[in-house]
């Protein structure tokens, strides 16, 4: 089993990676602000998992818990500065 879970952090790692290329290359703000919260949403995902592997999913669920949250609460901001700058 722990090597299931290593091989899924590994793959989560690579997933960010994709996104972090995303959120340096993207064209538009808007490719950037959809890739941070892809990284936020792996992020996420990656402490759960890192819960699993050391048999302390509750401590790390509290944790993305509150990671969400400031997702949720970044996302909102970006999004009302965007609309309140009249970007299309």
């Amino acid at each position: 089993m722990k090597i299931f879970l290593l091989c899924v952090l590994v793959l989560l790692a690579l997933l960010i990676g994709a996104y972090l290329y995303r959120v340096l290359q993207g064209p538009t703000i808007f490719d950037r602000v959809l890739g941070l919260n892809g990284i936020s949403t792996k992020a996420i995902l990656l402490l759960i998992v890192i819960g699993m592997y050391f048999e302390r999913v509750e401590m790390f669920v509290d944790i993305s818990t509150g990671y969400a949250l400031l997702n949720l609460v970044g996302a909102l901001a970006v999004a009302k500065f965007l609309e309140q700058r009249g970007l299309p």
